[in-house]
Parts: structure tokens; C-alpha cells; sequence
């Protein structure tokens, strides 16, 4: 189980690691991993991957809305501006959290 906070350190390939995924880039496509269902919560939501059994808590209804909506915009930066996270300071913390859930494959880019 993991949580993914708003702020949390974004994990990094460790020395030898083979097929590290790419780095999270906020200007690319992306969408939530087919793999993954998405269940409301009062705190946010509980996401579960059926590929990598990995549970995951967002603890921010803003976080839920962009990882939801991710696939309806041209960018990760563009699905965090339409939920209004503007904020310099908030969007690099959603930004941290997007980059943990593309590093958990809970989130990928889109190629399409």
C-alpha cells in the first residue's frame, strides 16, 4: 500500500534498476493506467492497480480530479490548470505527485 500526499518525494531508479519508466514530464500526454480503477472517498480516493497490485490513497478531491480528467487534456500541466491548480507553489506539489503515480505506473503518457 502506498499513499501518494501532495508533496510526497517522488521516488527515483535505484542503481541497476533495468526498463525505468521516463521521468514524468508535466507537458506531455497523459492518462490514468488501463490497469487501474478508481474508487471514490470521502478523504479523496482509493486507487488500485490490477498489474502491479499496488494500492494507493490520494488525499486531495483536486489530485482525483486531474488524475481522472488526465486523458480529456493535451498535458498533464493542462488537466492541473483546468482544475484550477494555478499556484506556483500547489501546482509543484501536484506536479510531485503526478510524478510518483507515473513512477507507481498508476499513471502513463499517452501515445495516442
Amino acid at each position: 500500500m502506498s499513499a501518494v500526499a501532495i508533496g510526497a518525494p517522488t521516488p527515483g531508479p535505484g542503481p541497476g534498476d533495468a526498463g525505468v519508466l521516463p521521468p514524468f514530464v508535466p507537458d506531455l500526454p497523459y492518462e490514468l493506467h488501463p490497469a487501474v480503477e478508481v474508487r471514490p472517498e470521502p478523504f479523496g480516493a482509493l486507487l488500485y492497480s490490477f498489474k502491479t497490485r499496488r494500492l494507493s490513497f490520494l488525499k486531495d478531491r483536486d489530485l482525483v480530479t486531474v488524475v481522472r480528467s488526465l486523458g480529456d487534456h493535451p498535458t498533464a500541466a493542462a488537466a492541473c490548470r483546468a482544475a484550477g491548480i494555478t499556484d506556483p507553489h500547489r501546482l509543484t506539489m501536484f506536479e510531485r505527485a503526478l510524478a510518483t503515480l507515473a513512477a507507481t505506473e498508476t499513471i502513463r503518457e499517452r501515445h495516442s
